[in-house]
């Protein structure tokens, strides 16, 4: 077991009885935030995140997600990439455009032509990720792939790949030894 999954464990693994986002019911679940904003996991995911996208062969130049629990793990990739090279930025999607100012719903780093890898940190439907990607795209810019921090293996995966989006994740649901 990797000291990033570790950490997944101690810090965001919850047991009990929880609906999650998709509307499902699960007897577990992963708040990644405590995990990726640790200044441990934080390094920990950058490090993990910035190889799963190099052994994917993605030649990005952005990496983000929808807010917020992808914002932490594109961070902290964009901050590894710049010491380990090249340099990928990041994009923050929000949930719906700013109500004022620019009224952008993409913040940060991505400008039109960007080759993007949308980052999550827990995939289970796969509805943030599609979302993130929506906009990404109506931005200009190319969504190489998803890349999760943990797959729940459920339906995210399938979903997502049926749409022609390959899915990398750096951990599962079972690496993690956790059941559905």
């Amino acid at each position: 077991m990797t000291r990033l999954e570790e950490l997944l464990l101690a810090r965001s693994v919850r047991r009990g009885d929880f609906v999650l986002a998709s509307g499902e019911r699960s007897s577990y679940y992963i708040d990644c935030r405590l995990t990726t904003m640790s200044a441990e996991g934080f390094t920990l995911v950058g490090r993990a995140g910035l190889a799963a996208i190099r052994a994917a062969n993605w030649d990005a130049t952005a990496v983000g997600g929808l807010t917020l629990g992808a914002d932490p793990v594109a961070y902290a990739i964009a901050a590894e990439s710049f010491t380990a090279g090249p340099v990928m930025d990041a994009f923050t999607v929000r949930r719906q455009p700013k109500g004022h100012g620019t009224r952008r719903l993409i913040e940060g780093n991505l400008p039109p032509g960007a080759r993007a890898v949308v980052v999550e940190d827990v995939i289970t439907s796969g509805g943030s990720a599609l979302h993130a990607i929506e906009a990404v795209e109506q931005e200009g810019g190319q969504v190489l792939g998803v890349l999760a921090v943990v797959d729940r293996e459920q339906a995210g995966r399938q979903r997502l790949e049926e749409r022609g989006y390959r899915v990398v994740a750096i951990t599962t649901a079972s690496q993690l030894g956790l059941g559905t």
